[in-house]
């Protein structure tokens, strides 16, 4: 191996393990190497930036644009009612469930589908006395295998084709993938509807457990009329910093302020809610100027004056990595944070001082506009209005369908290439009054869009560098002996280990280039292998982590990290077996 090949792995897997122990998140990871990288002088300028001039990245900041539209104007609400409905949970509840998810997902980001679905469906669970932990895995799981079965289905598929076009083979078809895809998608929901039921644990997502264990950890305490907190504020009172429980909301007749601010001036007769463990009231029951209310569990999810909000944490928030006093919660939020979950349990610690990880559920209280204001950021995965009545479907909700019908068509026509359809559809959007302009800008996940550009940069470093050649005869080396077939599920194999360590679209950008040296030290075609990469760069089945629609659901699930091994093993092994049947019948070797 060459000295540029040693170094270009030494800074590969440094960035890999920088993600991995969520030192950096995927972006500044991928971002950071590739400037080693061009400073080392492995790659130049030129190639360096490949992905800034590439169609992918810009056709998948238009998709988005494109899935906010649809998802704005409730577009997809009367398939949503029709999948619901009033029909009973199990095997036929999964049925209507997933099959119209992975039809949808066909054609829209996946990301805000589960995004709109998770709370209904949750709520649809709740009322018919289903745990949401049976519907939610396999929402994520069928809106990634709804992905597979066109080129607009995943952000994956379209770099997979940036990727080919950039390397001579020839863009992907609209419905190029669709001849295994659909027969994929299909194997995959079989799959998972006939074992979720017996390998899904019952388990209590965050809003159960809160509701469950209310009574012992909210209570609530009354302001003394003429006491020494008559009058004072919160923080001069010293309710700011108390030992294990917090002040998160202050009852007044006639209104309730939540949550509770520091300069807010207590009144006697004042009912204060607190939250935090009962066994450590100590500070409470010192304080002179309060006594205990009688109905100390009187703190419901139905009270007007204050909001629930159920929240995920992504791996590009200020909050992963910190606590909650180190950001200001409170202060940059606006609202309390009423519970936190993690790995299917609810912490038991003082919350402002437990460090947030990606993929944390948060409870909430705050105000209405929450849901507004932080929906679109990249600080949560999932922002979800507890209670709340799901979105109706307005009179722009026609007009999006057509729209994104009409891009669908043209590019399967061959009108247009897909960078064109992408981009006119989303003008199409913001010019029709579907989204207002700072609305197309919030909908494109920048993070996103910059890793896809970046790791094309560092694709060209592997290519230049050897390391692909090197990588790729290693593939052949331990798998030639069986033969043409061997080769490809080495690329397989490797793609999907991958992707469940870092991001998809970056496992398939640095996988292509192996991916294709593979089949050229053995003498193939390279497209049946750059679609095997497409293929198992979006089989995230293993983990919360390895793909955003499986984090998003992590929490709001209960679900542990062996829960999705359970039924994300045996679905990967039955679309490995497809992939080797159908892959090299359709592009030959």
């Amino acid at each position: 191996m060459t000295l540029p090949a040693l170094f270009t792995l030494a800074v590969l897997v440094a960035a890999i393990a920088a993600m991995i122990r969520d030192v950096l998140p995927p972006t500044g990871a991928i971002l950071g190497a590739l400037v080693l990288l061009l400073l080392a002088g492995i790659v130049s300028p030129a190639e360096a930036l490949s992905g800034f001039s590439n169609p992918a990245p810009i056709t998948v900041a238009a998709l988005y644009v494109v899935a906010r539209a649809v998802e704005k104007t409730g577009a997809l609400q009367p398939l949503v009612r029709r999948m619901l409905g009033d029909g009973e949970g199990g095997r036929t509840g999964l049925v209507r469930l997933l099959a119209p998810t992975a039809g949808a997902s066909a054609f829209l980001n996946n990301t805000p589908i589960v995004a709109m679905l998770t709370p209904q469906v949750s709520n649809w669970a709740h009322q018919r006395g289903h745990p949401p932990s049976w519907f939610l895995m396999p929402l994520s799981f069928a809106a990634i295998l709804g992905g597979t079965m066109t080129l607009v289905g995943t952000s994956t598929n379209i770099v997979v084709s940036g990727l080919m076009e950039a390397a001579g083979m020839g863009p992907l078809g609209m419905f190029e993938l669709s001849v295994v895809g659909f027969p994929l998608a299909v194997a995959g929901l079989a799959v998972v509807v006939w074992l979720a039921p017996l390998v899904l644990p019952d388990r209590r997502g965050v809003r159960r457990e809160f509701e469950d264990e209310e009574r012992q950890f909210v209570f609530g305490m009354e302001v003394e009329r003429g006491g020494p907190l008559d009058g004072a504020t919160v923080e001069d009172g010293g309710l700011r910093h108390l030992n294990g429980v917090f002040l998160a909301e202050i009852q007044r007749v006639g209104e309730a302020l939540a949550p509770a601010r520091p300069d807010t001036i207590l009144r006697g007769g004042d009912r204060l809610i607190f939250v935090g463990q009962v066994d450590q009231v100590v500070d409470l029951q010192k304080m002179r100027g309060l006594r205990s209310t009688e109905h100390a569990h009187a703190f419901g999810l139905s009270r007007p004056g204050h909001t629930f909000f159920e929240v995920v944490v992504s791996d590009a928030s200020p909050l992963s990595g910190s606590t909650l006093k180190e950001v200001g919660f409170r202060g940059r939020y606006q609202g309390a944070v009423l519970a936190i979950h993690r790995a299917g349990e609810r912490i038991h610690a003082k919350l402002g001082e437990v460090r947030i990880r990606h993929g944390d559920t948060l409870l909430l209280l705050t105000d209405d506009g929450f849901g507004d204001r932080w929906r679109h950021r990249n600080d949560f995965l999932l922002v979800s209005r507890l209670g709340g009545s799901p979105p109706v479907g307005t009179r722009m909700a026609f007009f999006t369908g057509a729209v994104t019908l009409g891009m669908v068509a043209v590019v399967a026509l061959g009108v247009m290439p897909m960078l064109n359809a992408a981009l006119l559809a989303a003008l199409l959007m913001t010019a029709g009054g579907a989204l207002t302009a700072a609305e197309a800008r919030s909908a494109v996940d920048l993070d996103v869009i910059i890793l896809i550009a970046a790791a094309f940069g560092l694709g060209e470093a592997l290519r230049s560098s050897g390391l692909a050649d090197v990588l790729g005869g290693g593939i052949v080396a331990s798998s030639q002996a069986l033969g043409p077939l061997g080769v490809l599920l080495g690329v397989a194999l490797a793609t999907l280990i991958l992707t469940e360590l870092i991001t998809n679209n970056a496992a398939a950008v640095l996988m292509f280039p192996i991916a294709v040296s593979a089949a050229a030290v053995s003498g193939l075609d390279p497209r049946p292998f750059a679609i095997v990469v497409a293929f198992s760069a979006s089989a995230a089945f293993l983990s919360p982590v390895g793909y955003q629609t499986n984090t998003m659901v992590y929490g709001p699930g209960g679900y542990r990290f062996l829960d999705y091994l359970r039924l994300g093993i045996p679905l990967t092994v039955v679309l490995m077996a497809v992939m080797a049947l159908l892959v090299p019948h359709f592009w030959s070797f």
